[in-house]
């Protein structure tokens, strides 16, 4: 039996066993992703030792990565909830769109955030915009929670300043010609957003989550008493714009010495922003300075169970990186002649099998960079569409091995179950609208 069907094999067991422990069998899923973590470890022929060692670094580096940023979200998030800014929030965005369109307000607010912030960041920081938005509205909490998610998808791996489609188009020789990658990507994310939102109706009026019956708290806040509108958007916001402004820095500054440089690189950094975005959520305790400790207690332990359940998301995310699963199923689509859909079918081969769209589209544009001449998309015009079929694959699909999945499913509160039938649903259609998109694109523009 050949070493791909080995790992491949290893892969549809380990996906199919985190389904049944989590929804049959009921385990919690921190245990069943450190033993599918293990069993594709074995499955594969890694030593005993070396399985260790990536299981407890690949958990070990999801935490260097989100960890700090999950536990800031969520006790600003606490803190927004219980001052009443959360509310307040949630009365602004009613005002701009109305009350008929919440999920597709936040689809629309997570396709904007997402183009300069990651979205596993960003959903943490726009929970608690979302669930007062549910509670204002009524709304199915299950639609509001993928609508977000999809929307801050869409743009996370096609529109740079995100450092996957420039490292593609880097790896792709037109990192000095963003522009068209830049504005074919914002089109194309349309559409992936608004194919999100559909799904997130459609699955909305089906399913439910824990968000779905919150109540209010026992002690109601008096309206009148809210904080002002200002003051309520802060904590969100400014982390938000210190992120961006730190991306489109980076990606456009000459000296990266200067003193402006490195306070906006240092600010812009996603854990330093939420750090004073949680020092901005301060503002909202005036008068309430013994509450500080109180609430932000309360959310430390809220992140508690996210933070071990996305670890072990990053151990089981290693351990594919590890064995090469998606090395495997790369190089052996390469060998077919699928023009533009080439690039898409090997970086969601990736995607799937690894877990990181950043990884999915760095790798895929290194793998498919000498292909383009055979494939006819050696143009400027070709290879900017190229990047996009990169990301659309490295967007299909979003599911156990992938952090934000975990994220998504925690803080909405969503059954794993639910959460393969919603989110890493609605991520394959997705991918699949936005590869139709780019192909369409290439009928007209090459």
């Amino acid at each position: 039996m050949s070493q791909h069907v080995i790992l491949l094999g290893a892969l549809l067991i380990s996906v199919l066993f985190i389904i049944v422990g989590t929804t049959k069998l009921k385990m919690h899923p921190f245990l069943v992703l450190l033993l599918a973590s293990y069993g594709v470890g074995f499955m594969s022929g890694m030593p005993a030792p070396e399985i260790v060692k990536v299981i407890t670094g690949g958990f070990g580096n999801i935490m260097a990565y989100i960890g700090i940023v999950i536990i800031l979200g969520t006790i600003i998030g606490t803190i927004l909830e219980k001052s009443g800014a959360a509310i307040k929030l949630a009365e602004l965005v009613i005002r701009l769109v109305g009350k008929k369109y919440p999920a597709l307000a936040m689809g629309l607010i997570g396709y904007i955030v997402s183009i300069p912030v990651f979205c596993d960041s960003a959903f943490v920081i726009l929970s608690s915009l979302k669930r007062s938005l549910i509670r204002k509205t009524g709304r199915s909490a299950i639609a509001m929670s993928i609508a977000l998610s999809t929307g801050l998808y869409a743009t996370h791996t096609l529109v740079p300043p995100t450092p996957g489609p420039i490292a593609a188009a880097g790896n792709l020789g037109i990192d000095n010609q963003l522009g068209m990658v830049i504005l074919l990507g914002l089109l194309v994310a349309v559409v992936a957003m608004l194919v999100g939102y559909w799904w997130a109706s459609y699955t909305g009026k089906r399913y439910q989550s824990e968000e779905d019956h919150l109540v209010e708290e026992d002690q109601v806040i008096d309206e009148r008493q809210l904080p002002s509108g200002w003051l309520s958007v802060l904590p969100i916001f400014l982390p938000i714009v210190l992120i961006a402004i730190r991306s489109i820095v980076l990606l456009v500054a000459e000296n990266e010495t200067g003193i402006l440089f490195q306070t906006i690189n240092f600010l812009g950094d996603p854990v330093n922003a939420l750090f004073l975005g949680l020092f901005s959520s301060f503002l909202l305790i005036k008068g309430k300075s013994e509450k500080i400790t109180e609430w932000v207690g309360s959310g430390i332990q809220a992140s508690a169970s996210i933070l071990i359940i996305t670890g072990a998301g990053g151990a089981f995310g290693a351990m594919l990186k590890a064995t090469h699963i998606g090395d495997s199923l790369g190089a052996l689509l390469a060998d077919y002649e699928l023009g533009i859909f080439l690039p898409f079918i090997i970086a969601a081969a990736l995607k799937t099998a690894q877990g990181s769209s950043t990884v999915s589209l760095v790798a895929t544009s290194a793998l498919i960079a000498p292909l383009l001449p055979g494939l006819g998309l050696d143009s400027a015009m070709g290879k900017s569409l190229s990047v996009l079929a990169v990301g659309a694959g490295a967007m299909t699909i979003s599911h156990a091995n992938d952090s934000f999945f975990w994220v998504v499913t925690q803080f909405s509160k969503m059954p794993v179950s639910v959460g393969y039938k919603t989110h890493t649903l609605a991520t394959l259609f997705q991918g699949l609208a936005a590869m139709l998109t780019i192909y369409f694109f290439s009928l007209v523009l090459l």
